[in-house]
């Protein structure tokens, strides 16, 4: 009764890792099947699985939750993207992390010109400084805490010059759904900075400088 009795209140558990080992071998199938079509600097966005993902997915209009820029480090791909903290983790890791393994890469319109080794070093070291940044919860503009798309955002502006998506204010998001509305009191109570500069991993995701690269 005992063995059983443990057996039922382990097996969640058991699943869950089972759940996540599964996800993470596909997630290396598919990274490993993609890797020749990526290039340095290359952008992905997916639908992140965290607790604020549903609120930004309603504020936005859109299912992109979450975005990082794809670097290559020795013969391994990596996404470098502002979680808690900012930081660069493998590409598989990053695909298994997101709602079904799905992801979408974008490239800037005019990479093959564009992007060369001086340029790509010069995109890595406008990030340098932003990386072990603290992740905003609180989606502000300065470089204290950073947040995914400010963070792409602000990388490729300083690095390239090339400004990826609308800036837009708070104000400009739907804030009328419940749960946005909880989020947003959980993070602000009733001072709600209405006014902050925000971009979107939508805004990014749309911007005329990208092209679609590869949809899984």
């Amino acid at each position: 009764m005992i063995l059983a009795a443990l057996a039922i209140a382990a097996y969640p558990r058991l699943h869950r890792r089972l759940l996540r080992y599964q996800s993470h071998r596909a997630a290396e199938a598919a990274t490993a099947q993609i890797a020749p079509q990526l290039r340095d600097g290359d952008l992905i966005f997916h639908t992140s699985l965290s607790a604020q993902s549903r609120a930004i997915q309603l504020a936005t209009h859109s299912a992109w939750s979450h975005c990082g820029i794809v670097y290559k480090d020795g013969a391994s791909w990596q996404v470098f993207e502002a979680v808690q903290p900012v930081k660069r983790t493998p590409l598989a890791d990053w695909v298994a992390r997101g709602q079904g393994g799905h992801f979408v890469t974008k490239r800037l319109r005019d990479a093959a010109t564009v992007l060369t080794p001086a340029a790509l070093a010069r995109l890595k070291a406008a990030g340098r400084p932003m990386l072990g940044h603290n992740y905003d919860l609180y989606f502000g503009w300065s470089d204290d805490r950073i947040y995914c798309s400010e963070l792409i955002w602000k990388v490729y502006e300083r690095g390239l010059g090339r400004r990826l998506g609308q800036l837009q204010h708070l104000r400009d998001f739907d804030l009328s759904h419940p749960a946005v509305q909880a989020k947003l009191r959980e993070r602000y109570d009733d001072s709600l900075p209405l006014n902050e500069t925000v971009i979107s991993p939508v805004s990014i995701f749309n911007s005329p400088e990208l092209v679609t690269v590869l949809t899984r």
